[in-house]
C-alpha cells in the first residue's frame, strides 16, 4: 500500500471510530445528567474541574468553555490538588472529576478529601463501577467502546467523548442562564470574535476621514477629494443632507463616457441612492450590507446625517471578515 493511501485510510478510520463513539453519547445522556446540570445551575459556588493526564487537559478546556459561557469555573490538577491545591475548593463549589478508568491512583487519593469537604462531586467517566463512579453524587457517562489508537491505549476517543460531555454541560447551563450574545461579548472583548459582538460602525468610521463634496463641486475637485482621503469614495452633501455618492467606479465610468469633463460637476456623475448605515449598527451588519450589495464602501450616518465612511478594508483589518 502506498504511504499516501495508508495515511488517508488511518485518518478516515480514526474519524469514523470517534464519530461513532460521539454519536453513542446521545444514548448515554439521561436524567442523572439533567440532575447534575440543575445542581450546578442552583449552586451558589463555582465549578472546580479536575483530572489527571490527558483528562486534565480536557478539564482545562471545559473550564475555559464554562467561563466563556457564564458559569464561573476553575481548573485544579488532580496531582497538584493532593499537594496543596485543595484549598481552591470552597464551601459551595461543585467539583467535576474526569477520569476514563475512574481508578487512577491520584483520583483514589483525591476523591475522599472532596467527599470530606461535603462538596457535590460529579464524575465524567467511562466506568460507572470504578472508585470514582461509586463515590460520585452524579455520573456523566462518557463510555467509549475503544480508542482510535490501534493498540487501544493512547487516550483519543475517550478524551474526545469527555470534551463533548463538557460541551453539552456548558451549553445546557448557557441555555438555563439565558446567556445572550451581548453577555458573550462581555467575556470576549479581544480578538475577532469579540469584535464581531461589540464593534460598531462608528468605531470603524472614526478611523477614516470624512470626504464630502457638494453637487456643484467640479469633477476635478471631487477626484482630488477622493484621492486625498484614500477611501475610493466621497459623499455628496447638500445642506448637510446626503444626496449622493461618488466612487472610483463612478469616476471610471465618467472617463469612459466623456472625452471632456472639465465642465461636469459632482451632481452630474454621482449615484443618487447611496447605501448607508446608522453608526450605532454593529460592524457585522455593515459587512452584511456590503456583501449583499457587492460594494466596497458604506456611508455612516448619525441622526440621518453623514458621519463617515466604512470601507471593506477596515473590516478585514479588524478581523470581522
Amino acid at each position: 500500500m502506498k504511504l499516501q493511501q495508508k495515511i488517508l485510510n488511518v485518518a478516515k478510520e480514526t474519524v469514523k471510530i470517534e464519530a461513532k463513539a460521539i454519536a453513542n453519547l446521545e444514548h448515554l445522556i439521561d436524567n442523572e445528567f439533567v440532575e447534575a446540570v440543575e445542581n450546578i445551575y442552583n449552586s451558589k459556588g463555582r465549578v472546580i474541574v479536575t483530572g489527571i493526564g490527558k483528562s486534565a487537559v480536557i478539564a482545562s478546556k471545559i473550564v475555559a468553555t464554562l467561563n466563556s459561557t457564564g458559569t464561573p469555573a476553575i481548573f485544579m490538577h488532580a496531582a497538584d490538588a493532593i499537594h496543596g491545591d485543595l484549598g481552591i475548593i470552597q464551601k459551595d463549589d461543585v467539583v467535576i472529576c474526569i477520569s476514563k478508568s475512574g481508578n487512577s491512583p491520584e483520583i483514589k487519593v483525591l476523591v475522599p478529601f472532596i467527599k470530606d469537604f461535603h462538596n457535590t462531586l460529579i464524575a465524567i467517566t467511562s466506568n460507572r463501577d470504578s472508585f470514582l463512579g461509586k463515590s460520585a453524587d452524579y455520573i456523566l457517562n462518557s463510555f467509549v467502546e475503544k480508542e482510535a489508537c490501534p493498540n487501544n491505549l493512547a487516550p483519543t476517543t475517550s478524551t474526545t467523548a469527555q470534551l463533548v460531555i463538557g460541551d453539552a454541560l456548558a451549553i445546557c447551563l448557557l441555555e438555563l442562564k439565558g446567556f445572550s450574545s451581548e453577555d458573550f461579548a462581555k467575556y470576549h472583548p479581544g480578538g475577532s470574535l469579540g469584535k464581531k459582538l461589540y464593534l460598531r460602525v462608528k468605531d470603524i468610521a472614526a478611523q477614516n476621514m470624512k470626504p464630502s463634496v457638494s453637487p456643484e463641486t467640479t469633477v476635478t475637485d471631487a477626484i482630488i477629494v477622493i484621492s486625498e482621503n484614500m477611501l475610493g469614495v466621497t459623499a455628496v452633501l447638500e445642506n448637510d443632507k446626503i444626496v449622493g455618492i461618488i466612487t472610483d467606479g463612478d469616476i471610471r465610468r465618467m472617463l469612459k463616457n466623456n472625452d471632456e469633463f472639465k465642465n461636469l460637476t459632482a451632481g452630474d456623475i454621482m449615484s443618487t441612492s447611496p447605501k448607508s448605515i446608522d453608526e450605532e449598527a454593529l460592524a457585522t451588519q455593515a459587512l452584511d450590507l456590503l456583501e449583499e450589495n457587492k460594494i466596497s464602501q458604506l456611508l455612516a450616518t448619525r441622526d440621518g446625517k453623514f458621519s463617515g465612511v466604512v470601507h471593506i478594508h477596515n473590516l478585514i483589518r479588524e478581523g470581522i471578515l
